[in-house]
């Protein structure tokens, strides 16, 4: 069994983007009642995380994005004072409210915790139930439910505060991790390995060649033999060759085949396979080391179950 850290705040619940919005308070809800249910929390380190510093947020983001997001905030917080919009919109899908920046604060805070107290020996490894998410945030754009991108930030603290050489980032939400690709893009201390659905959000897909990218698009209704296929084919071996002393994950659930969000067709089975095969790389090269990041996920059963069949691969339960 291994010392799993369970990082949430009750602030990441307060961020919400309107009534029905996918990206609700209630995902956060559902993963921590299920992991009550089914005893799995009890065997969870379970830590609250402090607001990450803006010094570290910008390890990954443009000053001027962070800059802007904090005067959204403070003015959006002006105008509800004055009657006005509850709201402020940053995309067609992404929006705002008085609490969001904290919210943002704290889940990429939880992130640098993780990989303090894994780092430290506290953890084997550890598993940030915050939202917002953070894949699709670029260096200097909000986009697609994200605002700050806790991995990145977590992989870029990991090598300039704890002086790595090496670190990966595997993602396998259903959309493309276009955010992290753009931050991480040709940095070659950090291999990025990725699957998604395409043609999808984003348009375009990846649009990098970069060398330290293995980011493999697969069309709608692909299953969980083929995506196993694809993670032992095209990502073990360039994991290997890379050699990375942390792995950090985007785990996304909503390539899960009862996500509306998705149409792909994996199970809870496909994702304990995929973070066993995480986890050979990370006792071979990492210590064990991983810290594992919560993306997307909208059908709140699938959600709840996937995230707990992940987290026990990563306690060895």
């Amino acid at each position: 069994m291994n010392k799993t850290g369970y990082f949430t705040h009750p602030d990441c619940r307060k961020h919400e983007m309107g009534a029905g919005h996918p990206e609700c308070p209630e995902r956060l809800e559902a993963i921590d009642d299920h992991f009550h249910a089914t005893g799995l929390r009890d065997s969870l380190d379970r830590r609250e995380a402090d607001p990450a510093s803006l010094a570290d947020i910008e390890l990954a983001h443009g000053r001027m994005h962070v800059a802007a997001l904090r005067g959204l905030s403070d003015v959006l917080r002006e105008e509800i004072e004055a009657g006005g919009p509850t709201h402020t919109q940053v995309d067609p899908d992404t929006s705002l409210n008085v609490h969001t920046w904290d919210a943002a604060l704290r889940a990429a805070g939880a992130a640098l915790a993780a990989t303090d107290a894994v780092m430290a020996g506290e953890l084997d490894n550890a598993f940030c139930a915050v939202r917002p998410p953070g894949h699709h945030a670029c260096r200097d754009k909000a986009m697609g439910f994200c605002f700050f991108n806790n991995v990145a930030i977590a992989a870029k603290y990991a090598l300039e505060r704890h002086g790595l050489q090496r670190v990966a980032i595997i993602d396998f939400d259903v959309h493309h991790g276009n955010g992290t690709e753009d931050i991480v893009a040709g940095d070659e201390r950090i291999l990025m390995a990725s699957f998604y659905q395409h043609p999808f959000y984003p348009v375009g897909g990846a649009r990098s060649n970069a060398p330290n990218l293995v980011n493999v698009p697969v069309p709608a209704h692909t299953r969980g033999m083929d995506v196993r296929e694809i993670v032992e084919m095209m990502w073990i071996h360039r994991l290997e060759a890379h050699a990375p002393q942390m792995i950090f994950i985007s785990a996304g659930f909503d390539a899960h085949r009862s996500d509306d969000l998705g149409q792909m067709g994996l199970v809870e089975q496909d994702f304990v396979w995929i973070t066993s095969r995480i986890m050979d790389v990370a006792r071979r090269h990492a210590g064990g080391r991983i810290v594992s990041c919560l993306e997307g996920g909208y059908n709140l059963g699938a959600l709840a179950r996937s995230a707990e069949a992940h987290v026990r691969v990563l306690a060895g339960l």
